[in-house]
């Protein structure tokens, strides 16, 4: 080799070097995320159960991504208006949805058109928490367990009733139950839970399956009896009610869940570091009480199991929808 092509060899080589120099140096200064305010979109109104959830989340947090999470309330539509939103935004990180199972799962089925599809437009994150729902008696029904609750509605198919807000939870919760068990019981339509409720307390309808916020108080004082829980395992704040899976239908599972996803294509880093911050949040003790006086399960999950989950939820309330004829009220 000549001493002219040595010295080019040389020169191109050198060349090669600080050009791998120059994009080190640039990939050194690439922003990291985040470098400004991230929102969480809650889909429904201030105060309420999601929102308080959301917060809990949020706050913390901002300290280890060293930038505010603010909270957006999003509400309407059963919670398709804030999944909407959150569905059509740059798939940048610096939107969340802190979505529950109505538009992620339930309402795919139950509306005859959305303007997002649950499982394309989005990117799970994490399972944040679940909220089951206490099947509450009127103390005059002649049933103490789920087993004599189903005996009870087998001898008299089509005379006991329950109440609920058309296309809610607690009505898609209910009508699993009833497909599971082969009861014959009659839907009472209501605009409010807390109605249905106070009904059951009255007499005036047989049973709800209520949410533990709205139940826990008249179940301590005796003005209705609690069979059991919807959730797949007891809840802290009635540890000796029974699950229905347990004590009648293995299997049964009708919670309201919970859980923070992004719009699909954010970045496969971003969506591992917030699964990350968020896991860490909600193993928190002080978090963890904080959820369980609140009425929530705490959970975590990786992102692709929320992603089966997600999934397999769907598929289980589109066979309730259509068997039940569920619509939205």
């Amino acid at each position: 080799m000549s001493r002219f092509t040595t010295s080019i060899s040389s020169v191109l080589f050198g060349a090669v070097l600080a050009g791998g120099a120059t994009l080190g140096a640039a990939a050194d200064k690439a922003p990291a995320y985040p470098t400004k305010p991230v929102r969480l979109i809650v889909p429904l109104t201030a105060g309420g159960p999601t929102d308080i959830l959301a917060r809990i989340v949020a706050i913390p947090l901002g300290e280890p991504l060293g930038q505010q999470v603010l909270v957006d309330n999003r509400p309407g539509a059963g919670g398709n208006i804030g999944a909407d939103i959150a569905a059509k935004s740059p798939p940048d990180g610096y939107t969340l949805f802190m979505g529950t199972s109505g538009p992620l799962a339930i309402n795919s089925s139950l509306y005859p058109k959305l303007p997002f599809d649950p499982i394309r437009d989005f990117a799970p994150i994490i399972l944040v928490a679940s909220a089951p729902f206490v099947v509450i008696v009127n103390p005059s029904v002649a049933a103490n367990n789920m087993k004599e609750l189903i005996a009870l509605a087998k001898a008299k198919p089509g005379q006991l009733n329950y109440g609920s807000v058309p296309g809610s939870a607690s009505h898609l919760s209910t009508e699993l139950f009833k497909l599971m068990s082969g009861v014959n019981i009659v839907h009472i339509p209501y605009k409010g839970a807390v109605t249905a409720t106070t009904d059951v307390i009255a007499g005036q309808i047989h049973l709800s399956f209520a949410s533990t916020p709205g139940s826990m108080p008249v179940v301590r004082s005796g003005k209705v009896k609690a069979l059991a829980v919807t959730s797949a395992k007891r809840i802290a704040k009635l540890p000796d009610v029974p699950t229905i899976a347990e004590s009648a239908l293995p299997g049964y599972e009708g919670s309201v869940w919970y859980g923070v996803v992004a719009p699909a294509g954010t970045p496969r880093e971003i969506q591992q570091r917030l699964n990350k911050e968020i896991a860490h949040i909600v193993a928190q003790p002080m978090n963890k009480d904080r959820m369980i006086a609140s009425d929530f399960e705490p959970t975590t999950s990786t992102a692709e199991q929320f992603a089966a989950f997600i999934r397999s939820e769907t598929t289980k309330w589109a066979k309730v929808v259509k068997a039940s004829g569920a619509k939205p009220e």
